[in-house]
């Protein structure tokens, strides 16, 4: 018997990794034997607790490569342990299923958590009473269609390195501070495919600038391309005057406070009455 991993990006690739050595085929996948994978010792309980392991492997140009791993291509990837008969491959087990969770690397070599379905219930469902708009720009809830002209353009670098500020050209028919909030995706240079998050747009003597929240993966060089689209600060203002959207306004502006909470009564103006008032 032998362990067999399948993952399942987010881009639908799928990969196959054994700790056998030899190639298994099962299921329709081809499970590879030289990637150097071992798993530590698998614990699985009764109840709702999250079970996990974590396998670790090397890097491979064949297999996973250590430039998808810092594009965040495994991110959240659907994975399947299965306990196969690799004499008979039609013989398996499916053990487990879940996603994986944290890669850490060590030179050449890497390791990943895997993480079963009962993490999920950890996470935060449902709504949130809040003064800014719980929607993403451009979802179903939100409504608005990032795909027309004024709401995206097109940056190439005018500077390079891994700094989180990056100037670019381009955006020149667009207004100071459109693109703050909104995400840049690469679609050339060693960090195609990437999109990283805007934290802020600015624009000096008509040189605009981007600044990252994060360092980009991979240096930016000279020339690369990314496609930008608008942000949005998820007030009910912006979204009325930015976008008109304010039908579509998932926030709650006018709920009271922490001020309101702690407020205390203060004597007021003399009424009528002669009495007093307190506001």
């Amino acid at each position: 018997m032998a362990y067999c991993w399948r993952m399942t990006r987010r881009d639908a690739t799928v990969l196959g990794f054994t700790e056998h050595d030899e190639n298994i085929v099962c299921d329709g996948t081809t499970f590879q034997a030289a990637t150097g994978f071992t798993a530590s010792q698998i614990a699985t309980s009764l109840g709702l607790s999250v079970d996990n392991f974590t396998a670790a492997g090397a890097l491979s140009s064949a297999s996973i490569t250590e430039t998808d791993i810092l594009a965040g291509r495994y991110d959240d990837a659907t994975l399947e342990l299965l306990w196969v008969n690799w004499a008979d491959p039609t013989q398996f087990l499916t053990i487990s299923k879940g996603n994986l969770g944290e890669i850490k690397r060590a030179g050449l070599a890497f390791t990943a958590e895997f993480r079963s379905l009962a993490h999920r219930l950890n996470q935060k469902i449902g709504g949130t009473y809040q003064r800014t708009c719980s929607a993403t720009l451009g979802d179903a809830k939100c409504r608005i269609d990032l795909t027309k002209a004024a709401l995206r353009g097109t940056a190439t670098a005018a500077s390079a390195g891994s700094s989180r500020l990056v100037i670019v050209t381009g955006l020149g028919s667009f207004a100071v501070d459109w693109f703050t909030h909104g995400k840049a995706a690469f679609s050339s240079g060693a960090n195609a495919d990437v999109t990283m998050e805007i934290k802020k747009h600015t624009r000096t003597s008509g040189q605009d600038m981007l600044e990252l929240w994060n360092a980009p993966p991979f240096a930016i060089a000279l020339g690369d391309v990314a496609t930008v689209t608008a942000g949005c600060e998820k007030s009910l203002s912006a979204c009325r005057d930015k976008f008109s959207n304010q039908a579509n306004f998932r926030g709650f502006p006018h709920i009271p406070g922490t001020d309101h909470v702690v407020a205390t009564a203060k004597r007021g103006a003399p009424n009528q009455g002669g009495g007093s008032i307190f506001g």
